[in-house]
């Protein structure tokens, strides 16, 4: 039985209409003898409870090198172009109404997750955010910092996002169920959504 609800964040409940890769761009500032690879930059990026500024510092990089780049200037352009899926707040409404509990397990930078949380129609029952927990998906620790926080066990717990690994084949092998959203209409299994509004119709299936 399904007690939780797990959401990745964008791509999933919100997206980014301006993309900068503001981040990506302050790696390439850096050192190339010294710059860490892309799988460990991403590690401290999202598992650190960083600001820019203070990722700025730790690649090397001066304060006048990032502002000339637009480093701060594209993160700002990231925040300001957030929105939430045109279905997001009434399916949340909804799985709310059915006594779910709700909550968002997300890779995420430590700037993005209060602005997001702005964004969305109800408060979440928890937010396991990467940052706060010092690890990024598929690691099982973030999911079971999940399970903690919810008070539920894994196997009550349904994710849903839109990375296949992090969002589904993470999930499934620490014992929770989990859903691909595939916006794009293909999917590695057979059973996925396309939009969020298609939840009705699974829960509906799995009781």
């Amino acid at each position: 039985m399904i007690k939780a609800i797990l959401f990745d964040a964008f791509g999933t409940l919100a997206e980014i209409a301006e993309r900068r890769r503001p981040y990506a761009k302050l790696l390439s500032l850096a050192d190339t003898e010294s710059r860490p690879t892309d799988a460990d930059y991403a590690a401290i990026v999202m598992g650190r409870d960083w600001k820019i500024h203070e990722i700025t510092d730790w690649l090397g990089v001066t304060q006048t090198q990032a502002q000339e780049a637009g480093v701060f200037e594209g993160l700002a352009t990231e925040l300001l172009s957030m929105s939430l899926f045109p279905e997001t707040a009434e399916i949340l409404a909804h799985l709310r109404a059915c006594g779910l509990k709700l909550g968002i397990c997300s890779n995420l930078a430590q700037p993005y997750a209060a602005p997001l949380r702005s964004l969305l129609p109800i408060e979440m029952d928890e937010y396991v955010w990467s940052f706060e927990v010092g690890a990024i998906k598929p690691d099982p620790i973030i999911y079971q910092a999940a399970c903690d926080a919810l008070k539920v066990k894994p196997e009550e717990i349904l994710m849903v996002g839109d990375t296949y690994n992090a969002d589904c084949l993470g999930p499934r092998r620490f014992g929770m169920q989990a859903v691909h959203l595939a916006r794009v209409g293909h999917s590695p299994d057979r059973t996925f959504l396309k939009s969020l509004s298609d939840l009705h119709t699974l829960l509906a299936a799995r009781g």
